[in-house]
């Protein structure tokens, strides 16, 4: 090897070190979002399956979210249906329905019907009424809106529900039935993503093809230098 080789590889040697700290220290980052996200998870999980209170008077889409609450009153037969695909059962509805109680109205998600159960009575006026607060993150710039001609929506749009049944911008999600023939969907944590461990394995995956890389250019250096 030439004297002038040593230096040649320094530069090299040097960037594919420091850019491989990098990615490691990505990949250590992204360790450590996965101990506070599966911290997090647990939390939520915990919060979800706690003693029912009543409906705070003024809820907050953060601060409750997924309270878990109980209330008495009654459906007043107003509804929306939710388009929705359960994994072996097939296609069938979300039913959001207009429930009130000590004079509010609010929404209540009853549960899964299958398609062809959507013209099927759906239970008694009076009721009582067991669930978890949620605003569901479903809406976004792909989703069509509601179709006029079937009644179909396509997502969990609270807001908008609400507007549309004249009340307030509250959903209680039911985690037991409220009549025969609806499927309660309680909420859970597994629409929450947490790819975290992916993302990982992905950094340190990339660390290890950049120091082969730097060690195969090293390699490619001292050859044309001998």
């Amino acid at each position: 090897m030439t004297t002038s080789a040593p230096r040649r590889m320094i530069l090299p040697l040097l960037f594919g070190l420091i850019g491989a700290a990098v990615l490691a220290g990505l990949g250590l980052w992204q360790l450590e979002r996965l101990a506070w996200k599966n911290a997090a998870l647990a939390d939520i999980s915990a919060r979800i399956v706690a003693d029912p209170v009543a409906l705070p008077a003024s809820p907050d889409s953060e601060a409750d979210r997924y309270l878990p609450v109980t209330a008495t009153g009654s459906y007043t037969g107003e509804s929306l249906d939710v388009l929705v695909s359960r994994r072996e059962i097939g296609a069938g509805v979300r039913v959001i329905a207009v429930f009130e109680t000590d004079g509010r109205r609010v929404l209540v998600d009853r549960g899964f019907v299958r398609e062809g159960d959507r013209a099927a009575a759906r239970g008694a006026d009076a009721a009582s009424v067991t669930g978890n607060l949620h605003w569901p993150d479903e809406v976004d710039s792909f989703t069509p809106t509601p179709d006029a001609t079937t009644g179909l929506w396509f997502a969990r749009d609270v807001p908008a529900m609400a507007t549309q049944l004249a009340t307030e911008p509250l959903l209680i999600v039911a985690r037991s039935p409220t009549a025969p023939g609806i499927e309660p969907m309680p909420v859970d944590t597994s629409g929450i993503p947490n790819n975290h461990l992916g993302y990982a394995v992905q950094w340190f995956g990339l660390a290890a093809v950049w120091l082969g890389m730097t060690a195969y250019l090293l390699w490619r250096i001292r050859r044309r230098t001998v």
